[in-house]
C-alpha cells in the first residue's frame, strides 16, 4: 500500500480537495451553537454591583453647619457661602451635632473672637467632624499650628466654597488664599450676584469695598483684607435692585471703611449713595456702615444731605478710639481729636436727632491716666447714644503688640477676699471681695474657708488674680469647724458621737459628754429600728395598727348605713356587750369578730325592718 506522502504535490493548495467544506460553509453550519450566559451567583451580588461601594462619597448630600464671628462684612460672606452650598445640594443645618462638616468663618479683630474660633476647631476635631476654615484669622495667619492640615478658603475666594467643601469631605486638605484680580488690578472680592441665604430675609448686607487705606498699628484685619478695593457702582446698584425684588426692605452698606469707598476707582461715597437712593422703593431704608473721620471730612455737606433723606437712616458710626492726640498718633489713625469733633458737631447741627456711634480702645500701650481722662471728658461732652468700649488686645504681628503694654492692674490693689470654692479647671481657689467680684487665689488648702488679704496682680474680663500678702493674717470667720463635704447638718455633737462610736460610753472624753451621750444613747435605744430585732418588732406593730384601722373603718361603714333609731340601739347593745365581757381586749381576736357578727346581725334586722316598714 503506497504511503500517503508518496505522491508529490505541485502546490500546497492541492491538499484541499473540491469536496472539502469551505471555511465560509463551516461557519454557517454551526446553527445549534448559542452563546452561554454567565448567571449571577446570588441576588446579593447583583445588589452589590448596582450600588456604589460603602466607602464612596457623593458630594452635595451632606449636612453643613456654618458659624460666623465678627462684623457685618463677615456675616455677608457667610450668607454667600451658605447660599452657594445650598444651591449645590448641601443641607445647611442649625444643629452642629448632626452636621457632617463645620464651616467656621472667623474674626481676627480681638483675641476672644479668635479664642472662640480655636475652641470650635478643637470641638469639631473631638467630634470627628470635617472642618473648613474661612474669614480673617486663617487669611492673615494661615501657618499657625492649630490650622495645620485643615482646609482654608480665603476672604476673596468665597465663590469657590463648594470646591473646598467637596474636597474636604473626600478627605483632602485644600487652601485657596489668593486675591481676585482683573488685568492685574485687585478686585473687591467675589461677584455680588452669587446665591445667598440671608439670616434675616428682610435685610441685605452689601459690602461696597474690601480693605482700607489706613495702617493702624493695632489692626490685624488689615493683614487679612489688605488695601482698598472697591466694587463698581453699577454692580452695587444691581445688587440692591435684586434684593428689593426678593422682598428686602432694608439695606446695610458695609466695609472696613465705607468713607474710603471709590478712591481706588475714581469715584466717592456720596456718588454711590445718590445712585442707591434712586432705586430704594418707598418704605424701604438704607443704613450706612462705619467710616473713619479723615475720609468723610471732605464730603460733610453731601453726607448731611444724604442723611436727611427720608429713605436713609440718620445714623453714622464714626470711631474715635481715643481722645488723646498722642495716642491717636501712636495708633496711626491719621486724624486728631479736633477732626473728630468737627465731623460730629457739623452732623449734629445739619441732621437733627442724628445718632452718632463711636468706638473707644482702653489700655492702648503708652496710655496714661491723663489720656484716659481726656477720653472720659469727650464721652461726657457728647454722651454718645451708642458707645462700644473695647479692651486693647495685642494682636500677633501688629506693631502695637511690640510696644510696652499697660499693666492690667486695678485701683486699690490690696483686697480682703473670702475663699469658698474651687475653680472649674481646678487650678485655683475662688474667692470674692466686698463687691462680690471673683478673685482667683493660689490653691492652698489653708486658705479654704478663710478671709485672706491679697494683692491683685492681674485682671481679666470676668475675674482678677490675687497673690496672698506675705505678712497678712489669715482670718477664720467660722466660730467652729465646718462640716466635711457630704456630712449631715442639724445633729448635736453628743448624738453624732453615739452614731459614730456606737453605745460604748467608756471612750467618751469627759463626764459631761459621757452623761449627754448616755442620754442620747437612751434615746437611740428607745427607737425600735435601732434595737436588736427592731425590724421584726416594727413589722408587728405596723400590722396591729393596720388591723385597728380596718376595724374602725368597717364599723364606721356599718353605722352609716343604719337609720338613726336603729343606730342608737346598736350602740347601746355594743356597750352592754363590752361591759359583760369586761374591758375590750384588742388581743382577743375571737371576741372582736363576735362583736362584728352582732353588728352585722343588727344591721340585717334593721334592713329587714326598714324594708317591711317601707312596704
Amino acid at each position: 500500500m503506497p504511503a500517503a506522502c508518496d505522491s508529490l504535490l505541485e502546490d500546497i493548495e492541492d491538499i484541499v480537495s473540491a469536496q472539502d467544506v469551505k471555511p465560509h460553509d463551516r461557519q454557517f453550519a454551526r446553527k445549534n451553537v448559542v452563546p452561554k450566559v454567565r448567571k449571577r451567583s446570588s441576588q446579593k451580588n447583583v445588589q452589590a454591583d448596582d450600588d456604589p461601594p460603602s466607602d464612596s462619597i457623593i458630594p452635595g448630600a451632606q449636612k453643613i453647619w456654618i458659624r460666623t464671628w465678627g462684623c457685618s462684612h463677615n456675616n455677608s460672606d457667610g450668607e454667600y457661602m451658605a447660599g452657594q452650598l445650598a444651591s449645590y445640594g448641601y443641607k445647611i443645618t442649625e444643629n452642629a451635632a448632626e452636621a457632617d462638616l463645620w464651616l467656621l468663618n472667623s474674626c481676627t479683630v480681638k483675641s476672644p473672637a479668635e479664642d472662640h474660633f480655636r475652641n470650635s476647631i478643637k470641638k469639631a476635631q473631638e467630634d470627628n467632624k470635617k472642618v473648613v476654615l474661612a474669614g480673617c484669622v486663617p487669611q492673615a495667619q494661615p501657618r499657625q499650628d492649630y490650622l495645620k492640615g485643615l482646609s482654608i478658603i480665603g476672604v476673596q475666594q468665597i465663590d469657590r466654597v463648594v470646591e473646598v467643601v467637596e474636597e474636604t469631605i473626600k478627605g483632602h486638605s485644600v487652601r485657596l488664599l489668593g486675591q481676585k484680580k482683573d488685568n492685574g488690578k485687585r478686585l473687591g472680592g467675589a461677584r455680588l450676584d452669587l446665591p445667598k441665604i440671608r439670616k434675616n430675609p428682610l435685610i441685605e448686607i452689601i459690602s461696597i469695598n474690601t480693605g482700607c487705606l489706613n495702617a493702624c498699628t493695632y489692626c490685624k484685619t488689615k493683614h487679612a483684607r489688605g488695601d482698598l478695593a472697591s466694587y463698581p457702582i453699577e454692580e452695587l446698584v444691581d445688587r440692591a435692585k435684586q434684593s428689593f425684588q426678593e422682598g428686602v426692605c432694608e439695606i446695610w452698606l458695609t466695609s472696613e471703611d465705607t468713607g474710603a469707598y471709590g478712591r481706588d476707582i475714581g469715584t466717592d461715597l456720596p456718588t454711590l449713595l445718590w445712585k442707591l437712593v434712586d432705586v430704594i422703593p418707598e418704605g424701604a431704608m438704607l443704613r450706612l456702615g462705619m467710616t473713619n473721620p479723615p475720609y468723610i471730612l471732605e464730603h460733610l455737606e453731601e453726607m448731611a444731605k444724604i442723611l436727611n433723606h427720608p429713605r436713609v437712616y440718620a445714623f453714622l458710626h464714626i470711631p474715635v478710639q481715643s481722645a488723646s492726640d498722642s495716642i491717636l498718633m501712636d495708633m496711626k489713625r491719621e486724624y486728631c481729636v479736633a477732626d473728630f469733633k468737627r465731623v460730629v458737631d457739623f452732623l449734629k447741627e445739619k441732621v437733627p436727632g442724628i445718632t452718632i456711634a463711636t468706638d473707644i480702645i482702653c489700655g492702648f500701650p503708652g496710655e496714661t491716666d491723663e489720656d484716659f481722662q481726656d477720653t472720659m471728658k469727650l464721652v461726657e461732652e457728647y454722651r454718645f447714644p451708642s458707645l462700644f468700649i473695647n479692651q486693647f488686645y495685642p494682636r500677633p504681628g501688629t506693631p502695637a503688640a511690640k510696644i510696652h503694654q499697660v499693666p492690667a492692674l486695678v485701683v486699690g490693689e490690696r483686697q480682703r477676699v473670702l475663699v469658698t470654692e474651687e475653680s472649674f479647671d481646678s487650678q485655683f481657689y475662688v474667692a470674692h471681695n466686698q463687691f462680690y467680684e471673683q478673685v482667683l487665689v493660689p490653691k492652698d488648702p489653708e486658705f479654704m474657708g478663710k478671709m485672706v488679704e491679697v494683692d491683685i496682680y492681674e485682671a481679666g474680663k470676668h475675674f482678677m488674680k490675687g497673690r496672698p500678702v506675705s505678712d497678712a493674717n489669715v482670718f477664720t470667720p467660722s466660730i467652729t469647724r465646718p462640716l466635711a463635704k457630704g456630712e449631715v447638718s442639724g445633729i448635736t455633737e453628743e448624738f453624732r458621737y453615739v452614731l459614730e462610736n456606737g453605745l460604748n460610753l467608756k471612750a467618751c472624753p469627759s463626764p459631761g459628754i459621757r452623761e449627754k451621750a448616755s442620754l442620747s444613747s437612751r434615746m437611740v435605744m428607745q427607737l425600735p429600728w435601732l434595737q436588736e430585732g427592731g425590724g421584726l418588732k416594727m413589722l408587728s406593730v405596723s400590722l396591729a395598727l393596720l388591723a385597728i384601722l380596718v376595724t374602725f373603718y368597717y364599723r364606721a361603714l356599718v353605722y352609716t348605713t343604719l337609720p338613726p333609731h336603729l343606730l342608737l340601739q346598736v350602740l347601746v347593745l355594743h356597750v352592754l356587750q363590752d361591759n359583760a365581757q369586761g374591758a375590750y381586749n384588742t388581743h382577743n381576736s375571737s371576741g372582736e369578730l363576735s362583736g362584728l357578727h352582732a353588728c352585722r346581725g343588727m344591721a340585717s334586722a334593721g334592713e329587714q325592718s326598714c324594708s317591711r316598714s317601707s312596704g
